[in-house]
């Protein structure tokens, strides 16, 4: 593919090259909302157009079939003039929030204690500062984090951090009649991952999102799409609502095979292979409230002087078939000092505080970023906000055949190359952040506008369907077996 080479040619494993690609399969897919196609807006800034959620080939799966009657839309419901001279700047861009009730959200967060049966993590300290958790001091500690702006942020709380930014979002509109998205602000990952530990009943885990999407249905704003301009958050993977039997033993909640759910868009820390479900990235612990903040970060990343040749933070998963996650290790001790190892096993360094990882990142030219439990990890994000270099692998059926040596790889790029792939990553640094909600960024985009961009014009291409005369279900929630489908091993890509 053209500007992309995600694996070696001889050694089958990805050195980050170009993000684009990686981040689609990894879970970093904004790409996969937005196309090539571009149009351009009244500011003058060309703006890419929507992906194509429906494909002509494919066949529908939704709540209501294609004869269902959908509300009638203006010829361009984008272009209202408010006098002679003034454009409402908002236009195209209004989001109506449902007040849902109680038990969907804030219920949830009033019994925090109750979040995570079965482990001793307390999630009640994590939701300060708009779900950023506590604040990072750095006293009497080597300066590694710069400013104020960290906090120890759990990965599992995006929905939470969404929702109060999408308070703040300056469009917001309390007439759905004018608003261009809707936005479900269900604490979907909460609510499930009571749940997923234990030995508990499908029936209880599947019980809230029925409540919901019934309570949805019920809705006026329903009815005008049938809940395809309805989106909403999830801080825990796709794959957690996506059970496909009904048998006790099986993974997580059935909510993203419901009717009604199909017609949704859903926003996740890693996507699924299905069309409706996509990936934006895991919260940092770097929540900045200026954008001078976030300039004087990406300078510090350019210009500081790395110990280590590569790093990786994480610990083995002997239980998981095809895992070279052991084979690293291994790799890495053997490396001297030209590898900087963070045992995170249990008892081991303590890989929740950042001071710790960052310092190590930040010190490393690569990080190398096998796959954990499932595609991607957080650690991706903070290596990017750290100005190190992701390195993924290929998969492999069996870890018997992973013949890569990683020292010699990574010795052969050249500094020229390192220096152009660490910039890519630096420039990165502020589309992978989720900036202080009371923050207003003039000149760059952050990952919740990146996320609230492009799902205006997904849902904007559904209007545009409708108004060619095209079925709007057609291929929105279809699967897409090809998502996450790689060359064989040892095969360029």
């Amino acid at each position: 593919m053209a500007g992309i080479n995600c694996w070696s040619q001889q050694l089958g494993f990805a050195i980050l090259i170009s993000f684009v690609l990686c981040f689609v399969l990894l879970c970093f897919d904004y790409s996969a909302l937005t196309s090539t196609t571009t149009t351009t807006s009244h500011s003058g800034h060309s703006t890419p157009l929507v992906n194509n959620f429906a494909n002509a080939n494919a066949h529908a799966i939704s709540t209501n079939s294609s004869d269902d009657s959908i509300s009638p839309l203006p010829h361009n419901p984008l272009v209202i003039v408010l006098n002679q001279t003034e454009i409402d700047s908002c236009l195209g861009r209004y989001i109506y929030i449902h007040q849902l009730p109680g038990r969907f959200n804030q219920d949830l967060l009033k019994n925090c204690h109750l979040l995570t049966p079965g482990t001793d993590k307390n999630m009640c300290p994590y939701l300060v500062n708009f779900g950023f958790g506590p604040g990072i001091n750095e006293e009497n500690q080597e300066i590694v984090l710069l400013n104020e702006s960290w906090f120890l942020t759990n990965q599992f709380l995006l929905e939470v951090i969404f929702h109060n930014k999408m308070k703040n979002y300056r469009c917001l509109t309390n007439d759905s009649s004018i608003a261009s998205a809707i936005y479900v602000p269900f604490y979907a990952g909460l609510d499930i991952g009571r749940y997923l530990f234990g030995g508990v009943s499908t029936l209880v885990r599947d019980s809230s999102g029925l409540d919901l999407v019934k309570w949805l249905a019920e809705k006026p704003e329903w009815k005008k799409l049938w809940g395809r301009d309805h989106f909403l958050v999830a801080g825990r993977i796709a794959w957690d609502f996506r059970r496909q039997t009904d048998n006790e033993s099986d993974w997580g909640s059935k909510f993203r095979f419901l009717p009604e759910s199909k017609n949704m868009s859903m926003l996740s820390i890693e996507s699924s292979s299905w069309n409706n479900d996509f990936a934006i990235p895991y919260p940092t612990c770097f929540h900045p409230s200026k954008e001078s903040e976030i300039i004087g970060w990406q300078d510090r990343m350019r210009k500081r002087k790395r110990q280590y040749l590569f790093s990786f933070a994480g610990a083995p998963r002997p239980d998981l078939k095809g895992s070279i996650r052991g084979k690293i290790i291994d790799q890495c001790l053997a490396s001297g000092s030209l590898c900087r190892l963070i045992d995170c096993n249990y008892g081991a360094t303590n890989c929740d505080n950042p001071v710790n990882m960052m310092k190590v990142f930040q010190n490393s030219v690569f990080c190398l970023q096998p796959p954990g439990d499932s595609y991607t990890r957080k650690s991706v994000f903070d290596t990017i906000l750290a100005g190190c270099i992701p390195v993924f692998f290929h998969p492999v059926r069996d870890v018997k055949d992973w013949r890569v040596n990683v020292n010699e790889t990574l010795v052969g790029i050249s500094e020229d190359r390192i220096l152009a792939l660490r910039e890519q990553v630096v420039r990165l640094i502020p589309n992978v952040i989720y900036a202080d909600p009371r923050s207003k960024l003039e000149t760059l985009e952050d990952a919740f506008d990146l996320a609230v961009k492009g799902i205006l014009e997904r849902i904007e291409q559904v209007r545009s369907s409708i108004r060619q005369g095209r079925d709007p279900g057609v291929g929105f929630a279809d699967g897409d077996d090809y998502k996450y489908t790689f060359a064989p091993y040892g095969k360029e890509s």
